[in-house]
């Protein structure tokens, strides 16, 4: 039986000491600028999957997400144990880390969105000067008899 609030609440607690360890315990400079932003554990509590992101040092740089994933992986076993320990459970949950695709979706849907308020108002810039064609009024008025009995 698989009980949702226990797996949610075991999520966020893992969330919560992987952060903390990533922050403090962990010494490896690649792993300084990332960021946990969501996980998720299996029904059986058996496997948790931690979403990550990486900043980059500067606005300019790009973040160094090759390194970070490989500091991740070789700090796997270290941050299993500190979860083990935060959470007193039987049966630690192997961890996955995935890189989150959530800010590049994010970034690309404000470059739609720019491009869309442009077109947007270029064709309000068009439309501004532009008068229709054909009669003022297209729709047909019902005819007057000039000599009504």
């Amino acid at each position: 039986m698989v009980d949702q609030a226990r797996a949610r609440r075991l999520a966020k607690r893992i969330s919560q000491i992987v952060a903390a360890a990533l922050e403090h315990e962990v010494k490896d400079p690649r792993l300084k600028m990332v960021t946990i932003t969501d996980t998720r554990v299996t029904g059986d509590l058996r496997e948790a999957t931690l979403y990550y992101t990486v900043i980059g040092e500067t606005v300019d740089a790009d973040p160094d997400t090759a390194g970070a994933a490989a500091a991740l992986a070789s700090a796997t076993g270290v941050l299993r144990t500190l979860v083990g320990a935060g959470t007193g459970i039987r049966h630690t949950p192997s961890l996955t880390f995935v890189p989150d695709q959530v800010p590049d979706e994010a970034r690309r849907m404000e470059e739609l969105l720019a491009r869309t308020r442009e077109s947007d108002a270029e064709v309000a810039r068009l439309a501004a000067g532009a008068r229709p064609a054909g009669d003022p009024d297209p729709y047909r008025t019902p005819r007057e008899r000039a000599d009504e009995e």
